[in-house]
């Protein structure tokens, strides 16, 4: 890296606030996480950030995603098949002692994480519930609630989610994968804003897809 790529970049390391409650979770380069966010249990990409007051627990977060405030990924479940709902039958070390977290129900929550791709954008108030798959490019609408998988490049909006239409052609979409920009070295990314900005998708693809590293 010579000196002015050095000049342009900024400090890496992942941005929280203080208020912010987060435990077991790793987070990427240049990761910023907001105002009373709390995690559990959750991988942030590169660049991804989560504005004010989101949750999440046991969720994988690609690189460049932009999760609006007030969301809720990987909604908590409640086991509504047993005689009470409430905590007190996971979670009885709330009220009593010498009884510990129910271990069976809290991997049974384990085993429906969600998975969010890379450049995913999750609208303010959205909530993804258990399980669900987001792919890449993806748009949640504001207040949404999704049940279902999200195809890439696909807007989606409404209770449940529903598609409105996919962001590109599945041609331009193809190529999108194929560019894969989201694992391009941060020198390379900033070289390329300029273009962003300014290009037609497509202009911009002919343009990079058989640019340097």
């Amino acid at each position: 890296m010579d000196r002015s790529e050095d000049l342009v970049l900024k400090d890496p390391e992942p941005r929280i606030h203080p208020t912010a409650e987060l435990k077991g979770c790793k987070l990427g380069r240049y990761a910023a996480i907001g105002e009373r966010v709390i995690l559990r249990e959750v991988s942030v990409g590169d660049f991804s950030y989560f504005e004010r007051h989101c949750e999440a627990i046991y969720t994988t977060i690609g690189k460049f995603c932009s999760i609006a405030a007030n969301s809720r990924i990987n909604a908590l479940e409640h086991p509504i098949e047993r005689l009470t709902q409430h905590k007190v039958s996971y979670r009885p070390n709330e009220y009593f002692r010498w009884l510990g977290v129910d271990a069976a129900f809290r991997e049974r929550r384990r085993a429906k994480a969600v998975s969010i791709g890379h450049d995913v954008w999750i609208g303010h108030g959205a909530v993804i519930m258990p399980g669900v798959a987001i792919g890449n490019g993806a748009v949640v609408g504001a207040n949404a609630v999704v049940t279902q998988d999200v195809a890439p490049y696909t807007i989606v909006a409404g209770v449940p989610a529903k598609p409105l239409r996919e962001r590109f052609t599945t041609a331009v979409a193809a190529r999108i994968e194929a560019l894969a920009w989201w694992d391009w070295a941060p020198e390379k990314l900033a070289r390329a804003i300029p273009d962003m900005q300014s290009l037609p998708i497509e202009a911009f693809l002919d343009r990079w897809e058989d640019s340097a590293p």
